[in-house]
């Protein structure tokens, strides 16, 4: 399992001020190409090292995270679709679809428990790059998935699907 958000590029060199104005939620926030090169490594039957992400500090730390190659290798991240080379390495796409509001409160809480920030600034942050970057990097995507599902479906069922159709591209047979 690799999630895009290790990938957040490194901001040490920042004042803690600029660390705090940058758009995290802009494509150019992330490295695809290092994703694109591991995702690559991995395919090929090669393990890698991914970033470790601070959250906090918005700065890499500075061990990497080994990562096995395996015959199905989960990567998860809502700006996924914005990197052709990356997403055109996925054998198979699942885009869920949230609405904004779901979305929202999700982040609100994330935010205030995990990174200790304010109510007002999230809500600033939401106005001023969430909800935009939103609708021009990740809805806007969704057509490249092989399935959309939507917020409130059975996630069970859609699980099962997914799993089914792994199990396929894999030619393994499914363990119950």
């Amino acid at each position: 399992m690799i999630s895009f958000d290790s990938y957040y590029n490194d901001h040490g060199h920042l004042t803690s001020a600029e660390r705090e104005v940058v758009n995290y939620d802009h494509p150019n926030s992330l490295d695809g190409d290092r994703l694109a090169a591991d995702l690559s490594e991995l395919r090929a039957g090669n393990d890698v090292a991914i970033p470790v992400y601070d959250f906090a500090t918005h700065t890499r730390r500075p061990e990497l995270h080994p990562v096995k190659a395996a015959e199905i290798i989960v990567v998860e991240g809502i700006l996924l679709f914005a990197f052709e080379p990356v997403w055109r390495q996925l054998d198979f796409r699942v885009f869920r679809r949230c609405p904004e509001t779901v979305r929202f409160r999700r982040r609100m809480k994330r935010d205030q428990t995990e990174r200790g920030r304010s109510q007002a600034s999230i809500e600033a942050q939401l106005q001023a790059t969430v909800k935009p970057m939103h609708d021009r990097f990740v809805e806007p995507h969704a057509e490249r998935a092989d399935i959309v599902t939507e917020h409130g479906g059975d996630l069970d069922e859609i699980a099962d699907w997914v799993v089914d159709r792994l199990t396929k591209i894999v030619g393994a047979p499914r363990a119950h």
